[in-house]
């Protein structure tokens, strides 16, 4: 049976270690952690891993990480080398029994003088986890960010002076000659040795701050690379672009509905008092408890009805509006779907069977709707009106997601006059900019005023804004 006192020293040690790797792990965490492990136990490192994970881990983009630091901590080298004391460093170097213990009585001895704190200098050749907790704890390292380049070397040296550098080479220098006065030249071998691991400790504080620098310079490069590629033209992103740009789109989606959630507790908590219902559930214990009885306000969710052009000029954002449409589809009371390019076809039952893309590839495939014909708006509006127009009601918001670009067609303006008539809001989004609208074929000055909202969509920003307003009440 393992130590249970091991097993936290090592628990200790792993999360000062992830400390200095960039995780924030307060007490409260750590304690968590320890009875997660007690919980899975110690015979299974990935049970251990998972466990540790599970508790220190905030976001999914810092579990390679985290299992990178794992990795390493637990790594045969590195645990060999942790597991080896100074005392077994020195005496790897040749160093005698005899002469560590007069080294062991010398630090002794001036650690009870007045004055002669040797604890700095202790950590420093220990570097162990009093080290690491030093060095996480250390303000300098809170000031190092994406700009701290020019001034690496600066910090870096105020964090040596913050875990006591300075203190620990003024007690060796006091040691040294103690250790000369005992053992001669051999002490003062000992001293030049101590020296070395000190060196050492502060090569690996130097290693450490620029590790931390590159990881705030990784992370600040991510972030610009997350907003240009939010603000970038959908037309203009690439494949690695455009699967962040779906990532965004879900993590969206997913705020919202936790958004929904939380507003109807509040509204479950906070609504109007019922008199009547309170009175009589008073009457049935006397009076004690009182409980106060509320009135439970209907959720009144939308329907919706969403076409989209998916010709060439529009395809991405059609297959962002859709993706978005879908993940958050228990927002809306019921929401169909319609895609259209010359003909127009319903594809609610298609996203019903098939994975977004999946159904989005099959439409732009021709599986819905011939995709090879130019874009006639006019036909798909009349075609929409004639077939589904009567199933609109003051609950239901049309959103038509499309340039506008009619190849010289008949627009069939008036359509839309009726469709808002009927429904609750008529929204276009329009992936053109504005000073576009009306070069050409394009009929948007025309549909525009027909619209209750028209909403540019060029890019991720753009889809994510309007789609806050289409699921405002």
């Amino acid at each position: 049976m393992a130590d249970s006192q091991a097993v936290l020293r090592v628990l200790d040690e792993l999360l000062w270690t992830l400390r200095r790797d960039g995780f924030d792990i307060s007490t409260a965490q750590a304690i968590d952690a320890a009875r997660a492990v007690a919980a899975v136990g110690i015979e299974r490192p990935g049970d251990v891993r998972d466990a540790v994970a599970a508790v220190v881990v905030q976001r999914a983009r810092d579990r390679e990480r985290f299992d990178a630091a794992f990795r390493r901590f637990f790594a045969v080298d590195t645990a060999a080398e942790r597991a080896r004391s100074l005392w077994d460093r020195l005496s790897a170097r040749g160093f005698g029994d005899g002469e560590l213990e007069v080294l062991r009585e010398l630090m002794a001895q001036l650690a009870a003088s007045p004055g002669g704190d040797l604890a700095p200098l202790g950590t420093m050749l220990e570097r162990g986890a009093a080290l690491d907790r030093m060095l996480s704890l250390g303000g300098a390292l809170r000031r190092l960010d994406a700009a701290s380049g020019p001034q690496l070397g600066f910090l870096s040296h105020r964090i040596l002076s913050q875990v006591g550098s300075g203190s620990a080479r003024r007690a060796l220098a006091l040691l040294r000659s103690h250790l000369v006065d005992a053992l001669a030249e051999r002490g003062e071998a000992l001293a030049d040795a101590l020296a070395q691991e000190l060196d050492r400790t502060d090569r690996d504080v130097r290693a450490y701050a620029r590790s931390r620098y590159e990881d705030r310079l990784a992370d600040a490069e991510s972030a610009r690379e997350r907003a240009t590629t939010a603000t970038k033209p959908f037309a203009a992103l690439t494949e690695r672009e455009i699967e962040e740009v779906r990532r965004a789109v879900r993590r969206f989606a997913d705020r919202l509905r936790g958004g929904a959630r939380v507003r109807s507790r509040r509204r479950v908590l906070h609504g109007r008092i019922d008199p009547r219902r309170t009175l009589r559930l008073a009457l049935r214990t006397g009076g004690v408890p009182f409980d106060i009885a509320r009135k439970e306000r209907r959720r009144d969710r939308p329907k919706i009805v969403l076409l989209c052009d998916v010709s060439d000029s529009v395809r991405a954002a059609a297959c962002f509006l859709l993706e978005f449409t879908y993940a958050v589809q228990d927002l809306f009371e019921s929401a169909r779907t319609f895609v259209f390019v010359s003909e127009l076809g319903e594809t609610t039952q298609l996203f019903a069977r098939e994975p977004v893309r999946v159904a989005v590839a099959r439409a732009w495939a021709g599986g819905v709707v011939p995709a090879g014909d130019n874009s006639n708006y006019g036909r798909a509006l009349r075609t929409f009106e004639a077939r589904y127009g009567r199933g609109l009601d003051r609950r239901t918001t049309v959103v038509i997601l499309g340039d506008g670009r009619t190849n010289f067609h008949d627009p069939a303006a008036d359509v839309l006059d009726r469709l808002r008539e009927r429904s609750r809001a008529l929204l276009w989004l329009c992936p053109e900019p504005r000073g576009a609208w009306g070069q050409g074929d394009s009929a948007m000055p025309v549909y525009a005023p027909k619209c209750t909202a028209v909403y540019e969509v060029r890019c991720a920003a753009d889809l994510e804004e309007a789609a806050r307003r289409l699921i405002a009440p």
